[in-house]
């Protein structure tokens, strides 16, 4: 054969693909050469031994899943990595049934596609699984005359096979694979990322809520207590929510709506009334902005059916007023916007997880005083935000903007050009990374309005028009379209 290259260069190792089949040699052979040279993991070897890459394989096992009934998975290019990597700290153990659609994939038992290092980090109970041979395909054998069949145990024997293998059984139940102190980290990690989704970069917070949401899903293909098992579903609802709510306010509605099916899965599986509501307020969003506003009505009442506690009441019944308002339905809206309030007054018990899953009183102002404003009242609309801004508490910056676009778009319904300039500064000072759709999509909305208007042609107009489409040409929706970050969402 040809002399050694440098290893893990694409080249080479086509290169003696090619030499070794033109030799006649198999496919397990190459696998061999490829991890003798290269010190190559056995399932990465396999890809390479085929000359794939890893979205082919990615694609291939998402066929062979899907030919099975009841083994449908999502499955992608960084996660056949993963897969392959482990049990490096970068890296993913893949379950059984992943291997079994690997070995499908690959031709090759599932024993190929580990090495002493896999079996080692595998859990002994799947390893006993994985060693139990398989079904025979054809006739039984006759039995040897020489060695009769064991009669089954029958009296005390029975007795002392039974508990033996209730022992066996109990063994494997009280093993876990996650402790209370790390479920406890993960919970107040997503608390952490839910409150600082309000303040910082919107692409940082999606990135590091993915990673977690990484080791959720990690934990539950292994083996826990129900009760364990029953928080890491909670925590995974929450962090799936969270990657959908970041990618519809970064205008990606599909990623977004994908994200919260998977959240109301984990809410259902966790058996979690206030992450149901949650979830449904997320997906209220989504809806909204994606222009089907029936469905976000369907979804906020659907929420408030769960009778959660905390303030999720009162989110979702000012998602269903922003909703009618902008369907027209003024008394439906007005009805709504009351119901929120009422909803404040009589709240109970405290958010699960804050942050973005809490509605505080700006919040619920940035809902009314829109909606206030869109069935034709801008002066209660403006009172609503200038009250807002003048209570001292912490606040998102999207809500801030969003109410300080509500005080201008009240100040040009009063025919105050020079007054909604002034509140809209803030807004304007935004980095492009914190224009947000709502952000963006209700300034676009002021423009129009602005452009409708009596005053259009007036000085302070034209100079508010042209600040608003320069605004709006570095937005966050628009850079991450323009850049690669869109494959990350």
């Amino acid at each position: 054969m040809s002399a050694r290259a440098k290893p893990g260069a694409k080249a080479v190792r086509e290169a003696l693909r090619q030499e070794m089949q033109e030799a006649g040699c198999s496919l397990a052979e190459i696998v061999t050469e490829m991890r003798t040279r290269w010190r190559m993991r056995p399932r990465e070897a396999w890809r390479h031994a085929y000359g794939w890459t890893l979205q082919q394989v990615a694609d291939r096992i998402d066929a062979a899943a899907a030919a099975r009934p009841g083994s449908a998975l999502a499955c992608d290019a960084s996660l056949v990595g993963k897969w392959e990597r482990w049990p490096d700290r970068a890296g993913r153990r893949p379950t059984l049934r992943v291997l079994t659609l690997m070995a499908d994939v690959y031709g090759c038992a599932v024993e190929d596609l580990l090495d002493l290092e896999d079996r080692q980090a595998f859990p002994a109970e799947e390893l006993l699984l994985l060693q139990r041979p398989e079904p025979p395909t054809g006739p039984p054998p006759a039995p040897a005359e020489t060695e009769p069949e064991s009669p089954p145990p029958a009296g005390a024997e029975l007795v002392r096979a039974a508990a033996s293998e209730s022992a066996v059984w109990a063994a494997w139940a009280e093993t876990t694979n996650v402790g209370d102190f790390a479920l406890e980290q993960l919970l107040a990690d997503t608390r952490t990322l839910a409150t600082a989704y309000l303040s910082e970069d919107p692409l940082t917070v999606f990135t590091q809520a993915r990673r977690l949401r990484d080791q959720v899903f990690a934990l539950l293909e292994g083996h826990q207590y129900p009760r364990q098992a029953t928080e890491l579903y909670a925590a995974a609802g929450y962090l799936c929510a969270l990657l959908a709510w970041i990618s519809s306010d970064l205008g990606q509605m599909q990623g977004a709506d994908t994200q919260g099916r998977t959240a109301w899965l984990c809410a259902e599986l966790a058996g979690n009334n206030e992450l149901r509501a949650w979830v449904l307020s997320t997906r209220s969003k989504i809806a909204m902005w994606d222009g089907r506003l029936r469905e976000a009505i369907t979804y906020a009442r659907r929420g408030a059916t769960y009778n959660p506690q905390g303030s999720v009441g009162v989110m979702l019944a000012s998602q269903e007023a922003d909703a009618w308002s902008l369907l027209g339905a003024a008394e439906e809206a007005r009805t709504a916007v009351l119901r929120a309030a009422d909803a404040r007054d009589h709240a109970v018990g405290t958010d699960e997880v804050g942050g973005i899953f809490a509605c505080p009183e700006f919040r619920r102002a940035n809902y009314a005083s829109a909606v206030l404003l869109r069935i034709g009242s801008p002066d209660e609309a403006l009172r609503e935000a200038e009250a807002a801004f003048a209570r001292r508490e912490p606040r998102a910056y999207g809500t801030a903007a969003q109410v300080r676009i509500v005080q201008a778009a009240a100040h040009l319904t009063l025919r105050q050009p020079d007054g909604a300039a002034e509140v809209l500064r803030s807004v304007f000072a935004l980095p492009p990374q914190q224009r947000l759709e709502p952000v963006t999509r209700r300034v676009q909305e002021l423009g129009a309005a602005l452009a409708r208007s009596a005053m259009a042609d007036s000085t302070p107009a034209v100079g508010l028009q042209a600040a608003i489409q320069e605004w709006c040409l570095e937005s966050a929706p628009r850079v991450l379209a323009l850049s690669r970050g869109e494959e990350a969402i």
